[in-house]
């Protein structure tokens, strides 16, 4: 007999080789049929592995984020079982779970197009109808490629070559067969709701050097109900797409010939751009920051000294010889500020210093995974760099946190998850200085969070390689979250390039630095707000406020001296004084997402008003001139 604990503490006996599935029912016949998988000793299997020893035991069920993952990944194998079927010399990738779905990879000849992705659902639904038996296989890892050769899965013997382990497990349903740790669910036919999504390019295992593959995205659910609202969810998405309403109210562009993940700001882009920086640097004077200009390249020794040579060499841009010495595209803002610290001595009593810095940064990511302006090659980070005391610590993290708390607000945001990103156990070598420095850094971070009330994930295996860090991931309209505030302690960096302060004991001590961000990157955080507010920005960020149309040429005169004044009070205001009629000037007006619109005939030059058409609230009547401008200004303060 062996001992079964459950969750609960209850243990329970069974015989030896009592399956998971068998466990589950004698359980609960409704946990039996809700069971997916189960989990001993921590580790997911399915649910007919045999039990053989004491073990501890959860049975994972369907109504789980664990088992929509095991629902998904099985789905996978179904739809690259269809795609055999239909193209039987398909070459098999790689098919995991992501966020919100699968997606599998496969080497075809043939381009697949909407007609293929329909016949292979419907090849799919026909798999689950026939509802296969899914069953695990361990084969020897040499009997395990030999197999793979014989089918001519290539990419699966390039894979298995890579596993260190004696054994390999494969997952058979009828005729199709898979590499894959599992656990799967028992059967196609406990699939209900599937849905393709859409086809992309993807070079084998990420490389450019690689063949390029067609990536099958898709997702699946329990019910109907899950998936029609995962599909809405996605139709929403789609019309936020910051790429296309970049392009629909003419903000930024991309070209090839000018190369991919670089962003060119047009006039209204780079107006709305110029809003959110110049609110930036007012509210960072407010707080005792100065700003920084550094420069786009330096020395390579640079980077070996600061340790990103060695730690982040993959994302950094190949050298450029100049005059016989080798110069890199900064990826970091970072040792520029250490630079500039190390000018002059400094004292306890110069102490904290708040360098902010709008720096421009260069990192190479792959072609594959450039998206607009949320991935990109070339951006600007509003950075900062403060210079401190181990005792001044946890007050300017304190402070970094309330000034990204009111940004985000500012904006508009105040919904976020915080993580605290912290050293992987066992994972030391990707990491530099001491334990008792990385100690007092996550203590101090982790602090700080406490005192303001702040709930947060604890995040193994995601601090930088210099220190932990505090990220703030922000929630869209829809429920999106997207990387924006990171706060990093960092003893490591002053260590290496040596800086230091004179304490009051007239010593001198070693300076903490801490780097932090409290958007992000300008052009992901521009992005965000695009897709956030789906193009109709509010009044104070909005790069035209308000545009003027004249009703005939017999009003151009009054709408030029109108728009005069209001340019006086810092509106951005424009005029159309084309000779289009007034009903499609205020069409395209409310197209291109204008806050307000403000009509004028013969009736306001008489009177000297306006004919306000807003975007919130539709025709507002007439108002005076003035009281238009109080009203404008009135929520330009307030934010609105």
């Amino acid at each position: 007999m062996i001992k079964v604990t459950l969750p609960d503490g209850t243990e329970k006996e069974y015989e030896k080789n009592t399956t998971i599935g068998e466990v589950a029912h004698s359980i609960n016949g409704r946990l039996h049929e809700k069971a997916l998988a189960g989990k001993i000793g921590g580790i997911p299997v399915d649910l007919s592995y045999p039990i053989k020893e004491d073990t501890s035991l959860l049975v994972i069920t369907e109504d789980t984020e664990e088992g929509l993952d095991i629902l998904r990944h099985s789905v996978a194998h179904i739809m690259a079982q269809a795609v055999k079927r239909l193209f039987p010399e398909a070459k098999l990738g790689i098919g995991p779970t992501i966020e919100n779905g699968f997606y599998y990879d496969f080497g075809l000849q043939h381009s697949l197009t909407e007609d293929d992705i329909k016949r292979i659902e419907e090849e799919m639904a026909e798999i689950i109808r026939e509802d296969i038996p899914i069953k695990r296989v361990e084969l020897s890892r040499d009997v395990a490629i030999k197999k793979m050769e014989e089918l001519g899965q290539s990419f699966k013997v390039e894979l298995i070559k890579d596993i260190e382990d004696d054994v390999v497990s494969f997952y058979t349903q009828a005729e199709f067969i898979d590499l894959c740790r599992g656990p799967h669910i028992q059967r196609t036919g406990v699939v209900k709701v599937f849905k393709l999504l859409n086809v992309a390019g993807a070079y084998w295992r990420g490389k450019e050097t690689n063949p390029m593959l067609q990536r099958i995205y898709g997702t699946a659910f329990f019910t109907r109900k899950e998936l029609d609202r995962y599909l809405t969810f996605l139709e929403e998405a789609q019309k936020r797409d910051h790429r296309k309403i970049g392009r629909e109210l003419d903000l930024f562009s991309f070209h090839e010939e000018g190369g991919p993940g670089l962003a060119f700001w047009h006039p209204k882009g780079a107006r709305m751009r110029s809003i959110i920086e110049n609110f930036w640097r007012e509210e960072h004077f407010k707080r005792g920051y100065d700003t920084v200009y550094s420069p786009h390249i330096a020395k390579i020794n640079l980077w070996k000294t600061s340790g990103h040579w060695n730690f982040y060499r993959e994302s950094m841009y190949s050298p450029i010889e100049v005059d016989g010495q080798e110069y890199i595209l900064k990826p970091m803002n970072c040792p520029f500020a250490v630079l500039m610290y190390k000018t002059k001595l400094r004292s306890y009593r110069d102490l904290p210093l708040r360098w902010g810095e709008l720096g421009t940064v260069y990192r190479y990511e792959r072609s594959g995974v450039l998206h607009g302006l949320l991935r990109v090659r070339g951006f600007t980070q509003d950075d900062a760099h403060i210079f401190c005391t181990p005792g001044q610590l946890e007050n300017e993290i304190l402070g970094v946190i309330e000034l990204a708390q009111f940004m985000l607000s500012s904006f508009g945001f105040h919904e976020y998850e915080i993580e605290l990103s912290v050293r992987g156990k066992g994972e030391k070598e990707k990491y530099i200085g001491r334990d008792e420095v990385w100690e007092h850094a996550e203590d101090a971070l982790k602090t700080a969070l406490e005192k303001k009330g702040l709930p947060y994930i604890r995040m193994e295996g995601e601090a930088k390689f210099y220190g932990p860090a505090i990220d703030i991931k922000v929630k869209d309209a829809i429920g999106r979250g997207w990387q924006g505030p990171t706060i990093q302690v960092d003893f490591n960096l002053p260590e290496r390039f040596d800086i230091q302060y004179v304490g009051p004991d007239g010593l001198y001590h070693q300076v903490v630095m801490v780097h932090r961000t409290v958007l992000g990157a300008m052009e992901r955080f521009i992005g965000c707000l695009i897709e956030h507010y789906a193009g109709d920005f509010p009044l104070w960020i909005a790069p035209v406020q308000m545009r003027i149309l004249s009703i005939t040429d017999m009003h151009i005169d009054y709408a030029k001296k109108l728009q005069a004044r209001l340019l006086l009070k810092n509106f951005r205001v424009e005029c159309d004084t084309g000779n289009a009629k007034i009903n499609y000037k205020i069409r395209q007006g409310t197209l291109e997402k204008i806050p307000y619109l403000l009509i004028v005939g013969d009736k306001e030059i008489q009177s000297g008003t306006v004919s306000i058409r807003s975007r919130k609230k539709g025709n507002e009547g007439v108002l005076s001139v003035e009281d238009f401008i109080e009203k404008v200004d009135s929520e330009v303060r307030e934010k609105r």
